[in-house]
């Protein structure tokens, strides 16, 4: 298989079209069947200036870092080092013994009970630790208030506004979980926490770690927490009220700096061929190019499985049911539009950013734009647009 000339054309003069009429600033994309892999861009930079969106723009990819550490945090299952069903206590006793709200949408100081049982590994993977976003619920939500006021990040990603992991943690424990672990899916933090843990199990910092067994041997050069080169870096743009565009984050802004707390739920900046880079991996069964072995196949399997109950009026990936979540990533459980089939896997970054895996296809998919989501659901026109062009052009 691979992709029609023409119906490729038509493709990128679609999305080259949002960035002339202004719903984004700029875009990047890659698609890819089998070995014919095509890559696209639009639109520049910052608004205003003359600098180009080019192959090797950087992004922030926001909530794709998920998969990212998901993926590092099974290495340490493979070996041993982790294991799914082990209480989390002994290297992070933070989340010990943790009293539990009785109304879990209510106030933080409300009432508690004890926990049932332990905040697991497992837990950490599903989102099903009892603490995080719940997608069902209005905004503003108690949780995410309390969060927020002790600067563990509670909204979009702010990467210099968090503490270090140790007392990132030790104001984390400070809380009390919404639900019972295991009880309910709720988004987010569990990336977090399970980003300080792979630190704390593998006895380095994440990024150090992410670099040696992921970054470098999958060639993700432009990948991290941080942007050493900011000329090639967007400005990142949110939606006012009135419909305009305000600048959320300058190219000189919160990723111009190591942060003192690289965030496993949202925190990387990367490229459309490092995407590309880690995606092939998982679609290979966890190889890199060269054929070396970075992840098992039961690993790839379990992580690109729908690991949690799915039903509407659930907290979960997605309102109408059509996804589950596997061990930090969707799940498409049945097909939706033209686009990805079911069982496809991926996951979608809030500061604009889409990347799907099709196995049934042999489809990778990834666009990347310098403009926030308005909301959870559903995505903006470019990002729908992609995945019908994409799919479209398949030949």
């Amino acid at each position: 298989m691979g992709f029609d000339k023409q119906r490729l054309e038509r493709l990128d003069a679609t999305l080259t079209a949002h960035a002339d009429d202004g719903s984004v600033g700029g875009l990047a994309w890659l698609a890819a069947c089998d070995d014919d892999v095509q890559v696209g861009y639009a639109g520049v930079l910052t608004r205003g200036e003359p600098a180009p969106i080019a192959r090797d723009s950087i992004f922030r990819i926001s909530s794709m870092t998920k998969p990212i550490v998901a993926a590092a945090a099974l290495m340490l299952v493979d070996e041993s080092r982790l294991r799914l069903g082990d209480p989390v206590d002994d290297l992070l006793p933070e989340l010990a013994d943790r009293p539990v709200l009785v109304d879990g949408a209510g106030r933080v100081d409300g009432d508690t009970v004890a926990a049932q049982r332990a905040v697991t590994v497992r837990d950490l993977f599903t989102f099903e630790l009892g603490i995080g976003m719940d997608l069902t619920q209005p905004w503003p939500q108690p949780m995410l208030e309390a969060m927020d006021a002790l600067e563990l990040g509670g909204g979009p990603p702010q990467p210099q506004e968090c503490p270090p992991p140790d007392e990132w943690m030790r104001r984390f424990g400070s809380l009390p979980l919404m639900y019972q672990p295991g009880e309910r899916w709720l988004y987010n933090t569990g990336a977090d926490v399970l980003g300080v843990l792979v630190a704390r199990a593998a006895d380095r910092p994440l990024e150090s770690f992410l670099r040696e067994r992921l970054f470098d041997p999958l060639g993700m050069r432009d990948t991290g927490f941080w942007v050493r080169d900011t000329t090639r870096l967007g400005t990142c743009y949110a939606s006012d009220p009135d419909g305009g565009k305000t600048v959320f984050d300058p190219p000189d802004g919160q990723w111009a700096t190591a942060p003192a707390f690289p965030s496993g739920a949202g925190g990387l900046v990367s490229t459309v061929d490092d995407i590309y880079a880690f995606a092939h991996m998982l679609l290979t069964g966890g190889r890199a190019a060269d054929g070396s072995k970075l992840l098992s196949r039961a690993a790839v399997t379990a992580m690109t499985t729908n690991q949690i109950e799915v039903a509407r009026g659930l907290s979960g990936p997605s309102p109408d049911a059509a996804a589950g979540w596997g061990f930090g990533v969707g799940v498409l459980l049945r097909q939706a539009a033209i686009g990805p089939t079911a069982g496809s896997y991926g996951w979608e970054g809030g500061m604009g950013s889409s990347w799907t895996n099709d196995p049934a296809r042999n489809v990778i998919g990834t666009v990347v734009t310098t403009d926030m989501f308005a909301g959870p659901f559903p995505p903006p026109a470019v990002v729908q647009d992609f995945w019908t062009g994409t799919y479209t052009a398949l030949d």
